[in-house]
């Protein structure tokens, strides 16, 4: 049995705006042992995966006992509140990691300039540094000429006494 499910395209495409102007598509899938062509701009491996993924939840709910007493129409409805929850509990995550990532973003910005601030004010105190040295060199080099201006006249003084 063959059935072309286009209305799944909306479903798999939404927010996939960029790939619409890609080449259409058209995949078979399996899903409670039926054959299915899909259509659209998905790769084969992804509506497979979809496929699978539905699989996996029927047989999850299939061996459960409980399920598997309940009409055909409460098993679809479970089935797709339990699909639904799985999606809004990662589009959930999907936010919450978005927000993680904004905030790691702002932190990493925020480090960032911290870094440059403290980049700026070492080469400052490097100067700083710089100039200190500068004048320890100056100030030593006063001293040893005094020290030697003063040892000339005491010496000078001690020769003009001995003389």
């Amino acid at each position: 049995m063959f059935y072309n499910l286009n209305f799944i395209i909306i479903f798999l495409f939404y927010g996939h705006s960029e790939e619409i102007m890609a080449a259409k598509k058209s995949a078979q899938v399996i899903i409670r042992d039926k054959v299915y062509t899909l259509s659209g701009y998905e790769e084969e491996e992804y509506l497979q995966k979809v496929a699978n993924y539905i699989n996996d939840k029927i047989a999850e709910f299939n061996s459960m006992d409980d399920y598997k007493r309940l009409s055909s129409d409460m098993k679809e409805t479970l089935l797709e509140l339990n699909i639904a929850d799985d999606y809004f509990k990662a589009k959930s995550r999907v936010e919450q990691l978005e927000k993680d990532i904004t905030a790691r973003d702002d932190d990493l910005y925020k480090l960032k300039h911290d870094l440059v601030s403290m980049k700026v004010r070492v080469e400052e105190l490097e100067k700083k540094n710089k100039d200190f040295e500068d004048q320890n060199k100056e100030l030593l080099l006063n001293k040893q000429r005094l020290e030697e201006t003063l040892e000339d006249a005491m010496l000078g003084s001690i020769k003009g006494l001995t003389e």
